[in-house]
This record gives C-alpha cells, sequence and structure tokens, in this order.
C-alpha cells in the first residue's frame, strides 16, 4: 500500500499534482489521502544579460553588443535586468548575425594605423590596455575578456578610427606609463624623470607588472596625456627645442631647475597671460568678466595668485588654449652618393621650397649633435649627399638624388642646435613609397645627345641647366620632362611639346 501511494505521488506531481497526506496518517504509518491539489510552477520574467542571452541561445557577447547598439531595448526591469516580453521578443538570428568580436591588441593596432604610419607626431602606440580605458569611457562596448584588455566590435573600433578627434580622444581617455609619457612629449625618459621631479605632472592612477620570467611585480605610475601634451604651453618659459635635442649621455636642460613650492603650483596674473598667450590686461577682463574664473588662492589684492592646474582648466574649457598635437617634426632618410641610408629626426622643421628649377631648397631644424655631425659627414664629398626621403609637414614625401648640403649650424643659449640643408631645387623629386625611399620622378631639362652639354649631369640621367650651354642655355629655352630613377618607373608628363627635333625623347612641362 505504501508503495503504491509513492508511485502515485510521482506520477501526480510530475504532471502538477500533489496528495495531501494528513499529519497522524504520517505519524501512524497508515496512508490516510485527504485531498488532491494543482500546482502552478513558477515562470522566470526577469533576465540578466546571461539568463537572456541563454533564453536566446546566443553567446553573451552577442547580447551585450545587442544591447549597446539599441539592437534590442534598454533594460526596462533595472539596471543589467530585462523582462520576459522583451527577451523574447529579440530576434536570436539578429543578435547573433551583428556580433563582429575582435581582441584587443587587433583594435590597438588598427586605432595606432590610423593615427598615421610612420605615426604624425611623437606619440606612443595605442596599446591593449588603452582599449580598456576607452571601454571605461563609453566609448567602445566591451564584449567579453579581460577588462583590462577587452573584446571589442571591429564596426565600432573603425568608425572610432575615422574620427578627426581621434588624437584628442586618446589624450583625454587614455593614461600613459613614464616610457609612454616620455614619447608623447618627445624627450628622453630622463628628461620626463625630470618633468616629476620638478611637480609639474603627478600619477593620475598605477597597474601592476607581473615580470613573470623574472619572478617580480612591478607597479607602474600612470599620468594623464592631457597634462603631458598641455606641458609645452603651460610652462613657456621652458626652451623644449632645447629639451627634445639634448644628446644622449648629456645632462637635462631641466635639472637644473628647481621644484615648485610643495604648497602648490602657483601662477600670477602675468604666467597666465604667458600660458594663454594674451595680454596681461586680457587675463584681467576675462578675470572681471567671468564669474567662474577661479578665485587667488595667495599672493595680495595687487599681485594675486592662482592655483595652475585651476587656471589652465579654465582656459580649457573657454576655448583660449588648445591642447597641442605634439611638436612638429621632419624625418628623413639621407646617404653618402652610393652608399648606405641613414634616418633622422629635425624638431620644429622649416621647409622653403624655391619657386624655379634654377633656386634652391633649404630644410632646417632642431637636431643633436651626434646626428649633425653624421649628417654633415655624409654631405661632405664632392657630390653631397643624397635624400632618399623627407617627410615634412605641409608637403609631400621629397627626395634628392644628390647635391644635398649642410649650410649652416646655430646653437641657441641654452645648447639646442639648429640645423639647414640645402639642395638644388632642379632636382627635387617625388620619393618613392616606403621606408627607403628614393626618387620616383622629377623635373630636369632633356639631356639631347650631350656632345656639346656643358651642364652638370647625375646619375639618375638628369642635368642642372646652365645659361652658355648650347644644349640647354637660355637661348634654346628648354622644356623639363619628368624621367625615371634608379630604374624606377614614373609616368611621362601628359602636356608634351608637339614639335620637336626627329629621335628627341618625349617632354613636357614639370607642373604637368
Amino acid at each position: 500500500m505504501h508503495l503504491q501511494l509513492a508511485l502515485k505521488s510521482r506520477l501526480l506531481k510530475s504532471i502538477g499534482i500533489f496528495l495531501h497526506v494528513s499529519g497522524a496518517a504520517r505519524s501512524s504509518g497508515r496512508p490516510e489521502v485527504l485531498g488532491v491539489g494543482f500546482v502552478v510552477r513558477s515562470v522566470r520574467e526577469v533576465f540578466d544579460e546571461s539568463g537572456a542571452a541563454g533564453r536566446l541561445r546566443v553567446p553573451v557577447a552577442a547580447w551585450r553588443w545587442a544591447t549597446g547598439t539599441g539592437l534590442v531595448p534598454v533594460a526596462d526591469v533595472g539596471p543589467g535586468r530585462w523582462s520576459r516580453a522583451v527577451v523574447e521578443a529579440a530576434d536570436p538570428e539578429a543578435v547573433r548575425a551583428a556580433l563582429r568580436c575582435i581582441d584587443a591588441g587587433t583594435a590597438a593596432d588598427r586605432l595606432t594605423e590610423a593615427l598615421g604610419v610612420p605615426l604624425p607626431i611623437p606619440r606612443p602606440r595605442v596599446t591593449a590596455s588603452g582599449i580598456g580605458h576607452l571601454v571605461r569611457a563609453g566609448l567602445l562596448v566591451y564584449l567579453g575578456g579581460d577588462p583590462q584588455f577587452p573584446d571589442v566590435h571591429v564596426d565600432q573600433v573603425a568608425a572610432l578610427a575615422r574620427r578627426r578627434d581621434l588624437p584628442a580622444l586618446l589624450d583625454r581617455h587614455v593614461p600613459l606609463g613614464p616610457e609612454q609619457a616620455a614619447v608623447r612629449l618627445g624627450v628622453r625618459r630622463t628628461d620626463f624623470d625630470q618633468v616629476v621631479r620638478l611637480g609639474w605632472i603627478t600619477p593620475v592612477g598605477s597597474v601592476t607588472v607581473d615580470y613573470r620570467r623574472q619572478g617580480e611585480v612591478t607597479t607602474v605610475p600612470l599620468y594623464d596625456a592631457q597634462e603631458i601634451a598641455l606641458l609645452e604651453v603651460i610652462r613657456p618659459s621652458v626652451e623644449w627645442r632645447a629639451v627634445r635635442t639634448v644628446a644622449a649621455g648629456r645632462r637635462s636642460p631641466l635639472g637644473a631647475l628647481t621644484p615648485h613650492a610643495p604648497a602648490g603650483d602657483w601662477v600670477f596674473l602675468a604666467e597666465v597671460a604667458r600660458i594663454a598667450r594674451a595680454g596681461r590686461a586680457a587675463v584681467v577682463n576675462w578675470r572681471r568678466r567671468h564669474d567662474d574664473f577661479p578665485d587667488p588662492v595667495a599672493g595680495t589684492d595687487m599681485h594675486p595668485q592662482f592655483d595652475c592646474r585651476a587656471v589652465v582648466a579654465w582656459l580649457l574649457a573657454h576655448d583660449k588654449i588648445e591642447i597641442l598635437t605634439g611638436p612638429t617634426i621632419a624625418t628623413l632618410v639621407l646617404a653618402e652618393v652610393g652608399g648606405a641610408s641613414h634616418r633622422f629626426r629635425l624638431d620644429d622643421p622649416w621647409l622653403d621650397l624655391a619657386d624655379d628649377a634654377g633656386g634652391e631648397d633649404t630644410l632646417s631644424g632642431w637636431s643633436t649633435d651626434e646626428a649633425a655631425d653624421t649628417m654633415a659627414a655624409l654631405a661632405a664629398g664632392e657630390f653631397g649627399a643624397v635624400l632618399r626621403r623627407l617627410a615634412a609637414p605641409g608637403a609631400g614625401p621629397l627626395a634628392v638624388p644628390g647635391e644635398v648640403r649642410v649650410i649652416d649650424r646655430f646653437r641657441s643659449g641654452s645648447g639646442g642646435l639648429r640645423l639647414t640643408l640645402a639642395w638644388p631645387a632642379g632636382l627635387r623629386g617625388t620619393a618613392a613609397p616606403g621606408p627607403a625611399g628614393g626618387v620616383v620622378r622629377h623635373g630636369v631639362a632633356y639631356a639631347g645627345s650631350g656632345e656639346a652639354c656643358v651642364c652638370a649631369h647625375h646619375g639618375c640621367g638628369g642635368v642642372v641647366p646652365v645659361s652658355w650651354c648650347a644644349e640647354h642655355g637660355d637661348a634654346v629655352g628648354p622644356v623639363l620632362e619628368w624621367h625615371p630613377a634608379a630604374g624606377s618607373a614614373a609616368p611621362i608628363c601628359p602636356n608634351r611639346v608637339a614639335s620637336r627635333p626627329h629621335g628627341v625623347g618625349q617632354t613636357g612641362r614639370p607642373d604637368g
């Protein structure tokens, strides 16, 4: 009897029916069924992201992306919680198809590429940890993986890479370690250590790095990239060119400066004016007209002092200053004629291109002593140096097949060295793509037979015409031709001269 009742109970429970058995019957061991009831099983009405993804049988990352992009409604029950109606109304196939996930390292490489190759300013590469900071800033949706190195959506990374304010976004949201900070400022690591010693910048956080191979854990300080980018603006009295061009092994020009008082970094109105590159009267006017201008923290009524950070924040908010993208630089690949190539960098470059082929181009910029000595040695030969590739602001990649010379070396009072290079404008050409460079094409006078030519000839086949040359002098009015150099193919200018002697090659103007 007991066995039969137990079997019936299990059967009825399986279909949602249960038996009521009296307590006396249970204590006496005699079965006594008092009644039969019905049970309504509880139904799940609220889902978190894992439950919602499980209900739709899609990856959790797919549900996160769907919620982050509006493919499904926002959480309607509470933070991170959706009702049953919202979850079941979602299209599983659409949610699953929308997911296109990449890891943080790949995303970082794509943002670095978007900044420019090579990087247009002294700027560190975007790292995988930087992607984590962009996620926490709300610029990317977290799809899974380690929160410090998260997986993100490839389309969202591509959209971020297309933004023109990408450098400013990175400065605002991605802190930098000491090595990265030195690169961002365009100085040596020892020079950045001096910046920290002076109290001009302080850490905003830290990260623990586990060097498993060395068996040690190191805490690395993190610095605000926006503060680093503003250092050159905030400290106008520092000759940053000299700091950036100091030779390796030399003492930093910042080493002779005294840290500001521990009480704070305070500035007078005159210093605020220098930061804003305005007159003192303009700053006084801003203070009088704007109620939110920072209050003085020290000084007197006639000579008030202000907290430097508060003043800079106000100037930024009111568009009185802007974050520098970084020091402008020129990179050049220089070589002795027929020799190996060497890469150099010039800070704050000035490129002056002549208007005609008979003039001279010049390039000047701040350099290190070692680099200046090497460039001078390369250009010391009879035919000067070869400029295989020059990348400078405001001009396309340039190359010169020879006759590049160092014409001036100027040293400032603080030790910075400014170098000037020059070459015949008639030999200036377009550089080949890639880091090695080399002339793709340039405008030169057509050489003809060469029997009566007294012009200066070059290995690429071009000449620099002189007025008394029978073939290319002023009397014959030479035309210029796009021609290949060093075996590289180059197009002929379409503006060809219709009438020319038999046997003369295709010619045209250099600006064609």
